[in-house]
């Protein structure tokens, strides 16, 4: 049945197995073309006796030598032999003279359809795409809603009758590859039994997708401290004095590759990688097809579309409303990137390092890792004089800091969820509101206690809305944005509807009494039959006793012990 609808689809007579040569145009990005690789497979599956020819670009051209499902590949080299509409008919008619049956384009530009026209092939497929229609015999039309790259490769050979499923894409390397590149590292002092983590700090597209390098030094150097690895920065030409700078904060044995390696030797010496800090680049979709454990750093690209295929991969991220802009260079405050923490990528790391290739190594296990604390904001973090109006008006506890970072060091995602009736109540804007919020985050940010999300509710009382603590709405929300886990929650709060929330969603509940009338609310909560879990005096003992309620119920279910975070 597929090859029927082919044939009547197709501009030519004939079934799957009159079609002898073709010619596939590569994506020109690496990261794109490395996701069209199953695409390709499908099409070798698709056409077993046929001969598979690649046009790509240079770069992408040396990424799929050794690949065993082409034939051959032609270099589309728009600097030299083929630049301008001279260089363009030149390659139409190299093309024209290959005799070429079918031509898929998986790279969506007008150009890849103009040369396909005008070398003659009458079977072009191709998503309508750039004003290009008129120009293939069969435009495919293109994806409505955000598909995964591979997906959306994938399902532009489908009208041909592929019904070949998402995969993650595999890379080839050749023996000679590896052993020229295990001697370059020997050369520098990284040998074979030496554990690796690879860095790519950089990004072509621009400084918005860019993690924090202080970051990357800093969880670099805990990584090779915790598994007395050595560190390999790799980067494209102009991304060495970033490299550089990065390599000067680690302690650890590091070798900067940025802006010295072929793509092929990139393929070499990321595949050598235990694991492979990134951000969201070409580089990072090289380390998946070579199955190297991958923790990839997002921002304002669409993690949707572009994220690590397969298993042994963490993709880590903050929620904000500006992402994902796609934007080349944030004109804000580069909230999606500045509000990831070290924390956050050295633990996502040493999951994939104890459960990817070093699973012989053994890293301490983090006391709270995966629980959720659940923080409320006035009377808990901060004095309660009624209604914190003004950004002035916002003083911290002494100590809460400090409280929110020992849970930060001990593995804990720690979320902020508030009732804000003020602005339904017209005592303030939400942008003073979101002014007093971006003080709390900056203040906690600098003592090393970020919060993983902040939520609240800016309704009156008297609206009824499901938001508003005790109920659930706020809570539901943060945990499908940030993917908690509440099944171990604690809520630490001073009011009753603090630990009424604690009830409805089955967490353990801390009330501290440093609210205006947290004494008050206690009394009826114990008239009323209920009972926190701990009640403690201020936030700095309310997290003391979660470190030994957790650790001892952690260590009697896993049997392990804890490393000291909590001191």
């Amino acid at each position: 049945m597929a090859e029927q609808s082919f044939v009547r689809r197709a501009s030519f007579h004939g079934s799957r197995s009159s079609v002898k040569r073709i010619v596939l145009r590569a994506p020109n990005w690496i990261g794109d073309a490395v996701l069209c690789e199953p695409a390709i497979a499908a099409v070798r599956t698709l056409f077993p006796q046929a001969e598979l020819t690649l046009l790509a670009k240079p770069a992408i051209a040396e990424l799929f030598t050794h690949d065993p499902d082409l034939h051959q590949i032609l270099v589309y080299d728009e600097r030299g032999a083929h630049r301008g509409l001279t260089g363009k008919w030149r390659l139409a008619e190299q093309l024209r003279r290959h005799r070429f049956d079918l031509a898929i384009l998986f790279q969506n530009a007008f150009e890849a359809a103009l040369i396909a026209f005008l070398a003659g092939i009458p079977c072009r497929y191709g998503y309508a795409t750039d004003g290009r229609r008129l120009l293939l015999s069969d435009p495919v039309p293109k994806p409505v809603s955000p598909l995964h790259q591979v997906r959306y490769y994938l399902d532009l050979v489908r009208p041909l009758g592929s019904e070949s499923r998402e995969r993650a894409p595999r890379l080839y390397l050749s023996s000679e590859d590896a052993a020229a590149m295990a001697a370059r590292l020997e050369a520098v002092g990284i040998g074979a039994a030496d554990v690796v983590i690879g860095l790519n700090p950089g990004s072509t597209y621009g400084g918005a997708k860019r993690w924090l390098p202080e970051r990357f030094a800093a969880t670099a150097d805990r990584l090779a401290r915790q598994f007395n690895a050595k560190v390999v920065i790799v980067g494209a030409r102009g991304e060495e004095a970033l490299a550089q700078s990065i390599a000067q904060q680690i302690r650890a044995k590091t070798v900067v590759l940025s802006g010295q390696t072929t793509v092929r030797e990139l393929l070499a010496v990321v595949k050598r990688c235990a694991t492979f800090l990134t951000n969201d680049t070409g580089p990072m979709h090289v380390a998946t097809a070579f199955g190297v454990p991958v923790v990839a750093v997002f921002g304002p690209t669409d993690w949707r579309t572009t994220a690590p295929s397969g298993a042994s991969h963490a993709l880590v991220r903050q929620p904000v409303d500006c992402a994902p802009c796609l934007l080349r260079e944030c004109p804000i405050d580069h909230r999606c990137m500045t509000r990831v923490t070290v924390d956050e990528v050295y633990q996502a790391a040493v999951v994939q390092m104890v459960g990817g290739t070093t699973a012989a190594l053994e890293a301490p296990r983090l006391p709270l890792h995966g629980v959720t604390v659940l923080l409320d904001r006035d009377g808990t973090t901060n004095r309660d004089t009624g209604y914190i109006k003004t950004v002035d008006e916002l003083q911290l506890f002494p100590g809460a800091i400090d409280a929110v970072a020992r849970l930060k060091r001990a593995g804990a995602r720690v979320v902020m969820i508030t009732n804000q009736s003020g602005v339904g109540r017209g005592l303030f804007s939400l942008e003073m509101l979101g002014a007093i919020h971006a003080k709390l985050r900056a203040a906690f940010e600098a003592g090393g206690a970020p919060l993983d999300g902040l939520y609240y509710c800016p309704h009156h009382p008297d609206d009824g809305c499901a938001c508003r603590k005790p109920g659930t709405a706020m809570v539901e929300r943060a945990a499908a944005d940030l993917q908690l886990d509440l099944s171990g929650a604690y809520v630490i709060g001073d009011q009753r509807a603090d630990m009424l929330l604690a009830r409805k969603i089955g967490a353990r509940s801390v009330m501290v009494t440093t609210g205006p009338t947290s004494a008050q609310a206690l009394e009826e909560l114990r008239q009323e039959g209920i009972e926190p879990n701990h009640v403690a005096t201020d936030l700095s003992h309310a997290v003391t006793w979660i470190f030994g309620h957790g650790e001892k119920a952690a260590d009697r279910a896993s049997g392990q012990t804890s490393i000291p975070f909590g001191g």
